[in-house]
């Protein structure tokens, strides 16, 4: 996460430091900020459609465990490049001077009395550059490539500061070939990069192109990277084990209502399946938020349309349909027969068994039945040790319920891994996100089946026990695999 600075204090403080210090700058409304708020992983960067959002320089430091990394500087777009070269340049031109002075012109111009309310938003941008800040240069390639911009882009190069220009398509890439060879004129390095949208290994790969901008940043950007990447690993890590806790207590839930002597417990099967359901909703919902903070993501509640899928009713057939197994991925994760442990179903939907022959090994029947939605599990009246008797309802130990909370809390967490702190706006999802889940990335054999020995040796073990732990430290493994895979997949997919 990014530490912001005191704006008052911004640009001294960070003049001097070993560190890398690049200043975002470009014209208004070109993502500016949208690419500090991806690099810098914070979600607190002010961003908006409007022009003129940020009015002052604000540095962000990027800390890992405490870690200085790097900093970027959010600043002002240019509003008057033209005047601005111009009167450096006619400074030039009184002077005799040459290009080895532009950097001290560019500091006088900085520093002239009066500039700072004649051209606030240049000596706001500019003042970062003349104290060391390395320069990131950010474009639209959705519009055209005009000469309007080779004014900021000369005063840029009049610095003689490290530069790097990145191409954001906003809307579109129909200008980017342009803007390349325009780039490519006045700066070193030319990347196109969208601000809102760059997966974590696009956002890596940018970083270490920072290396080369300046020979005295390599080894800190090397080292930032190795620290960006085991960063990310434990927010894989810590995912995973949230994830095989949830499963967990979920496969280990059930809710009892107390009975009188001979009363009949199925009148109350409707309320205590109700209470089963929302304490399972209420407890998905709480791991959801803890992996949002694993990955910095703390407003993603009420900003981020792509969880309406989650949103939705965990119990309905759709999001069993979305997330679940299929029939055959069911058949080869092998998890009737564990089910049958004993010869036994111990689910009922409508009355009759979800898995119809499965002690004898026939084929599994029924359409709802395949996905379990509906009821999860059966009513039992059971005795009391000390006298009396229970109504409890739970635990499920329907074959695919596993599979469907580790599918929502698998695509929830691909979410947050694909998804920058740029992201403010609510976003709809694709429709073949909507249609089925599962079909972007299916689980192989060998990940069905450790699944389902995981959730069996779940449902075995007592709660807290030393092998319910062990279950849950061999899930969250096989979690952790299947989240790395899915971020190079989503990659591969982009690339």
């Amino acid at each position: 996460m990014s530490e912001p600075l005191n704006p008052e204090s911004a640009v001294v403080s960070v003049v001097g430091m070993s560190v890398p210090l690049l200043a975002v700058v470009g014209h208004p409304n070109k993502g500016k900020s949208s690419l500090v708020a991806t690099l810098a992983q914070d979600d607190s960067v002010a961003i908006s459609a409007n022009p003129g959002t940020t009015l002052r320089s604000r540095p962000y430091r990027m800390r890992v465990d405490g870690e200085h990394l790097y900093t970027l500087v959010d600043t002002p777009g240019f509003q008057r490049a033209r005047r601005v070269l111009a009167w450096l340049e006619a400074r030039a031109e009184e002077g005799g001077t040459n290009a080895g002075d532009r950097p001290r012109l560019v500091r006088e111009f900085v520093e002239a009395p009066g500039h700072d309310s004649k051209y606030p938003d240049e000596c706001e941008l500019l003042r970062p550059l003349t104290e060391g800040a390395g320069i990131l240069y950010v474009v639209d390639g959705s519009v055209p490539y005009g000469p309007e911009y080779e004014a900021e882009m000369e005063i840029l190069r009049w610095t003689g500061r490290p530069s790097m220009a990145v191409i954001n398509p906003i809307s579109s890439r129909d200008h980017v070939h342009e803007w390349e060879a325009a780039l490519g004129q006045f700066f070193r390095v030319v990347r196109v990069i969208d601000a809102m949208h760059a997966d974590f290994a696009t956002r890596r790969q940018l970083l270490l192109a920072f290396g080369e901008l300046e020979a005295s940043w390599r080894a800190p950007i090397d080292a930032a990277v190795r620290a960006l990447d085991q960063s990310r690993a434990a927010q894989r890590q810590l995912a995973a084990r949230e994830i095989a806790e949830l499963i967990a207590d979920a496969l280990a839930l059930s809710v009892e209502r107390k009975l009188g002597p001979d009363e009949d417990g199925r009148p109350y099967a409707e309320a205590l399946e109700g209470e089963y359901q929302a304490t399972l909703s209420k407890r998905e919902a709480a791991h959801r938020r803890a992996v949002q903070g694993v990955y910095g993501h703390h407003e993603i509640d009420v900003r981020g349309a792509e969880l309406k899928l989650l949103e939705a009713d965990l119990f309905s057939e759709d999001a069993w349909l979305a997330f679940g197994l299929s029939r055959r991925d069911l058949v080869t994760a092998g998890v009737a027969s564990g089910a049958a442990t004993g010869g036994v179903v111990d689910i009922a939907l409508g009355g009759a068994s979800l898995l119809l022959g499965v002690a004898a090994g026939a084929a599994i029947g029924g359409a709802l039945g395949w996905f379990g939605a509906g009821r999860l599990a059966e009513l039992k009246v059971i005795d009391r040790p000390l006298g009396g008797q229970l109504a409890r309802f739970g635990p499920s130990k329907n074959p695919n319920f596993p599979f469907v909370l580790f599918g929502r809390a698998r695509y929830h967490c691909g979410l947050l891994a694909d998804r920058t702190h740029a992201m403010r706006s609510t976003v709809d999802l694709d429709a073949e996100h909507e249609v089925d889940i599962t079909a972007r990335f299916p689980l192989e054999g060998a990940e069905r089946n450790a699944l389902d020995r995981s959730f069996g040796a779940l449902r075995k073990a007592k709660p807290r026990s030393a092998a319910q732990m062990d279950a849950i430290d061999a899930l969250a493994a096989t979690a952790t695999a299947i989240l790395a895979k899915d971020e190079e997949r989503t990659h591969a997919a982009r690339s």
